[in-house]
């Protein structure tokens, strides 16, 4: 199922995603915003997976033999 969003943003921008629809080739604004979110999603889980590695190399993880030892 799917919900409307209404958005208001000023006229370059609009201008601006109406070209990026037609160079990128989307069928609409909506298939646009949706892979634009999609794609900050992605990048704030490749953050937070490296954000994690870190933490790990640096001893701040615990290494998980099975979910019973989330709890």
């Amino acid at each position: 199922m799917r919900t409307t969003l209404n958005i208001s943003m000023p006229p370059l921008q609009k201008k601006n995603v109406d070209r990026m629809i037609k160079d990128y080739n989307y069928t609409s604004a909506s298939e646009f915003f949706r892979d634009a979110v999609r794609a900050l999603e992605e990048d704030k889980l490749i953050k937070d997976i490296m954000e994690s590695e870190k933490e790990f190399a640096v001893g701040k993880g615990k290494r998980l033999h099975s979910l019973k030892d989330l709890m």
